[in-house]
C-alpha cells in the first residue's frame, strides 16, 4: 500500500500572519494540522510548539506491545503539557493555545487524535465522513437539534471552542480508529477551509483520482480563497494507494507502507 500525500496552507484574505501550523512524518506515518490563537503572535507559537511535540515524542521506535492509540494519545497530551508550561514560563503568552487533529497510519489501522475544531474527513467509496466533532459550542447546539450543519460558521459564538490545546493542564483527547483501506482519502484542515468550503465540493474534490493530493489540496485551499478566505486556511490530503505489483519494495501490500514526498 502506497501513502502518497499533498499539504498546502495560506494566510487567507483578512489575516496579517498565518496561525496554522502541520507537520507530515515520513518515519512515522503521522499527519496533522494545528489552528493556534491568541494574541501577539502567540497562536502561532502555539500551532508551532503542538505540531513540533507531537513529531518530538513519537519520533522513538515502538516497542511490539505499544498501543497505537495511547502513543497518539500521549503525544497529544504531551504537546498540551508543553504549551501551557510555555504560558507558565512567559507571560506575554498568556492565553494562547491551538487545536490539533492528527492522523497516524500504523499496520492495516488508522487513528485520529483530535483537540478542538480543525477536523479530519475520510472519503470513501464515494462517501464522505467527518471522523471527528468540533469542541465548540455551536457543535454542541448542532448536536442538540437547534442548529443545522451549514448554519455553524455564520453564528455569532462560532468561535467559542471548548476544547484545545495549551490553556489547562490536562486535556481530554478524542482518538478514533478504524480499518485503513486502499482507496482511502483522508483530509485534515482548519477552519478556515471547512467554514467556507461545504461538504458536497469536499467530496468532489477528494473524489477526483485523475489528480493528486497535492493539487486536491490547492484546490481546496483556492476554493476556500474565492469563498472569502476569511481565515488562515490549512489541508493536508492523504490517500492510500495500491502497490505496483512489480514493486520489490512492497512484496506485500497488506503489510507494507510507503510514503511518497508531494
Amino acid at each position: 500500500m502506497h501513502i502518497r500525500y499533498g499539504i498546502q496552507t495560506n494566510q487567507g484574505k483578512t489575516r496579517n500572519s498565518n496561525e496554522d501550523a502541520y507537520a507530515a512524518s515520513l518515519t512515522k506515518k503521522l499527519f496533522l494540522v494545528a489552528d493556534g490563537m491568541g494574541g501577539h503572535a502567540a497562536g502561532e507559537v502555539a500551532s508551532q510548539m503542538a505540531a513540533s511535540t507531537m513529531e518530538q515524542l513519537l519520533e522513538a521506535p515502538e516497542g511490539p506491545d505499544d498501543d497505537p492509540e495511547e502513543l497518539l494519545r500521549s503525544a497529544a497530551e504531551g504537546a498540551n503539557a508543553r504549551v501551557y508550561e510555555s504560558q507558565l514560563r512567559n507571560p506575554e503568552l498568556a492565553g494562547m493555545g491551538s487545536t490539533l487533529t492528527a492522523l497516524s497510519i500504523c499496520d492495516r489501522n488508522y487513528y485520529v487524535a483530535h483537540v478542538g475544531d480543525s477536523r479530519a474527513y475520510l472519503l470513501r467509496d464515494g462517501v464522505l465522513e467527518q471522523i471527528t466533532r468540533d469542541h465548540s459550542l455551536v457543535w454542541q447546539l448542532y448536536e442538540n437539534g437547534v442548529l443545522r450543519k451549514d448554519e455553524l460558521s455564520s453564528h455569532p459564538q462560532k468561535n467559542l471552542i471548548t476544547r484545545s490545546i495549551g490553556p489547562h493542564p490536562y486535556i481530554e483527547v478524542d482518538v478514533e480508529r478504524g480499518e485503513a483501506r486502499i482507496g482511502d482519502a483522508f483530509l485534515l484542515c482548519s477552519d478556515g477551509l471547512s467554514d467556507v468550503v461545504p461538504d458536497a465540493t469536499i467530496r468532489e474534490v477528494l473524489s477526483q483520482t485523475d489528480t493528486t493530493p497535492q493539487r486536491m489540496c490547492e484546490r481546496l485551499v483556492a476554493l476556500a480563497n474565492e469563498a472569502g478566505g476569511p481565515d488562515n486556511i490549512t489541508a493536508v490530503v492523504v490517500r492510500l494507494e495500491a502497490a505496483q505489483v512489480d514493486d520489490p519494495d512492497d512484496p506485500d501490500e497488506g503489510l507494507t507502507l510507503r510514503i511518497e514526498k508531494p
